[in-house]
């Protein structure tokens, strides 16, 4: 008779992340989740080893979420049986909050029981949480709580550094994360001892699986398409330590996660446990140790020993052949590559009190909406004492960031002054925010709005007040796409630029931009353009750097990349004295091309049906750019380029 198998869901920052998480990480993360398996009217996890208790009567108290995973055909004493065998392998001393957890544990016991897997937000938690530039700023204090004695800190920038641009306040975050994994690793039964330092490996960003039994490794290589298994004994197996490094190494370098999905998934059994020795025994290892390496769930290949240029070569083998290079990868493209792809930023600082003069004689000869939620003097106070305070303190030598409060009391603002004013009287607000957006703490915030209150977020607000560019005032035009522009400094913000609402709004804006026949408008336009195929371009060389191939990310739209790119072009084309807007349109077209997942599928058909070749070339020759054509050095040899080997 078949055993209903469920899965208790808990939330160990008790909502916390649910709120901060968009402000301290630029991305929604709904709960720390610690999962427990329920079946045969028990309740099984793992913390201090592994715990059995009634159903819901653990300290974790009544779970957020029940999750069915189907039902078992075992017996429970069979299961009974696998908890004792798992128990030399889910010990206290080898817990980690972040790769060696209590959704390890469940992962393990669905395979075994179903032959399924726990739901991939909950797997994929802690690679998401570490592929934010916050997360990777938090890595040093997560590496702190666990990294046993004498191992050596992995090669990431400072938590000084990195968190630089992440904003929140660092006391804080490591109180909640120390909460939160006492909360995690809490047993049963009270201690009276403090627990010693806990076991992990060196590097916590390296995207291991644990896999204990045949069944949950046999679902890590039916969800992953490359799959590298490393077969060791870490107690009596000195070679086995010596190589440890560098596969945890290689797994961050080209693992799943940080490689843009277009990786492998790394996993390590435990010889010196009775499970990992059956796995053993299943794939005939006899030496250690033993990596055997997978693709679409095949081996293809084995090593033995402890070599690690040869275990390099292999996993560059099994990348290639799992994501072939590029086409454009065996191109040489030295203008391509010798492009700068950082953003092009309007830095410029105004006369500040001029600007918020401007600003408080537009509001004094408003007329003021009666539904406006402050008053016109409520206003000109949060202009005089709150935001040009703090834009005047971003020119020390020890620039200021932005606190919460201060950005609270100015997105209000902005709307309030958004209801109250016509167009061609917001440019200076937006002008304050454009130099704002360059403090990361800013654009932190404005990441956190766009996601969690899009139509109060002062982005979304500026971006739908322009309802049609012809009409719209050219200094309204020209502030917002430099704001926008700006935007791509943050690499946490860039991202939400190019999704869903804020990407469509902006799109809107962009497009009619390229044509405006006020040249500065198009130079900005243009710029902006170039940001966000840069931006794109950036990922793709990453990834190719990191192992993975042509693979598609989640940020790239084949149909957004398709329209920008037809605009570009007529940009291009239409552009006829302005060779810095030809030389941003054109490098902007490059990066949309290079290495574009979709060039072989639509990009190169498109390029000969708009004959970018001709229009590219036409730019080189007399007339097509001022009198004599393009005629910097840098930029013709960028067009030709661009010309003869990226169009077909």
């Amino acid at each position: 008779m078949s055993e209903p198998v469920k899965l208790y869901v808990y939330d160990l920052s008790n909502g916390i992340a649910r709120q901060m998480s968009l402000q301290l990480t630029g991305r929604q993360i709904n709960g720390i989740w610690h999962t427990s398996i329920v079946v045969f009217g028990k309740e099984v996890f793992y913390g201090q080893g592994i715990d059995i208790t009634a159903p819901g009567q653990s300290h974790h108290g009544n779970p957020l979420h029940i999750i069915d995973l189907g039902t078992t055909a075992l017996d429970e004493e069979t299961f009974n049986e696998y908890l004792e065998e798992m128990r030399e392998h889910y010990t206290a001393d080898k817990y980690h909050l972040l790769d060696f957890n209590c959704n390890s544990f469940t992962n393990d016991c669905a395979a075994f029981l179903t032959g399924g897997s726990i739901p991939d937000f909950i797997k994929d938690l802690p690679s998401d949480f570490l592929s934010t530039p916050f997360g990777a700023a938090l890595r040093p204090t997560i590496d702190a709580m666990y990294r046993r004695p004498g191992a050596m800190p992995p090669p990431f920038p400072t938590p000084a550094t990195a968190t630089s641009s992440a904003g929140p306040n660092p006391e804080l975050t490591a109180s909640i994360l120390q909460a939160v994994a006492a909360q995690a690793q809490q047993g049963m039964l009270p201690t009276t001892a403090p627990a010693a330092p806990l076991q992990a490996t060196d590097s916590l960003v390296a995207p291991f699986h644990s896999v204990t039994n045949s069944a949950s490794l046999k679902t890590l290589l039916r969800t992953h398409k490359a799959v590298v298994v490393n077969f060791s004994d870490m107690i009596t197996c000195p070679p086995c330590r010596v190589i440890a490094p560098v596969y945890e190494q290689i797994a961050h370098e080209k693992g799943v996660k940080t490689s843009g999905g277009a990786g492998a998934a790394f996993a390590k059994i435990d010889l010196s446990t009775s499970s990992g020795k059956a796995l053993g025994a299943e794939w005939s290892v006899r030496v250690m140790p033993t990596f055997i390496f997978f693709l679409d769930g095949q081996k293809i290949s084995e090593m033995k020993g402890a070599d690690a240029n040869e275990l390099r070569n292999q996993i560059d083998l099994l990348l290639f052949q799992a994501y072939p290079p590029h086409p454009h990868t065996s191109l040489s493209l030295p203008a391509m590559q010798t492009l700068s792809l950082n953003p092009i930023l309007f830095t410029q600082v105004p006369a500040l009190d001029t600007a918020a003069n401007k600003l408080v004689s537009f509001v004094d000869s408003a007329q003021w909406p009666a539904v406006a939620t402050q008053t016109q003097a409520e206003v000109k106070q949060a202009l005089s004492t709150t935001i040009l305070p703090y834009l005047k303190s971003r020119s020390n030598t020890r620039p200021s960031s932005a606190s919460p409060m201060l950005l609270s009391i100015w997105a209000k603002t902005t709307f309030t002054l958004a209801q109250a004013l016509p167009l061609e009287s917001l440019f200076p607000l937006l002008d304050m925010w454009r130099l704002a957006i360059l403090d990361s703490s800013v654009a932190t915030w404005f990441t956190a709005s766009v996601q969690s209150s899009p139509n109060t977020s002062p982005l979304v607000i500026f971006l739908t007040k322009v309802t049609s560019v012809t009409n719209a005032p050219r200094a309204y035009l020209l502030t917002l796409l430099r704001l926008l522009s700006n935007a791509f400094s943050s690499p946490v913000l860039a991202p939400q630029l190019l999704l869903g609402q804020i990407r469509a709004l902006m799109t809107a804006v962009l497009i009619p931009t390229l044509l405006h026949e006020d040249a500065s408008v198009r130079t900005a336009s243009a710029s902006l353009v170039f940001n966000a195929a840069a931006f794109l371009q950036k990922g793709r060389v990453d990834a190719v750097k990191n192992g993975g191939g042509s693979g598609k990310r989640d940020i790239e739209d084949e149909d957004w990349e398709i329209e920008i790119s037809s605009a570009v072009v007529e940009a291009i084309d239409r552009e006829k004295s302005n060779e810095d807007v030809v030389h941003r349109l054109a490098a902007c077209l490059g990066c949309l091309l290079r290495l574009s997942p979709f060039y072989e599928s639509q990009m190169s058909s498109l390029l000969e049906v708009l004959q970018v070749q001709s229009i590219l070339r036409a730019k080189l020759a007399k007339g097509g750019c001022g009198d004599n054509g393009v005629s910097k050095k840098d930029v013709k040899k960028l067009v030709e380029e661009i010309a003869d080997k990226l169009c077909p």
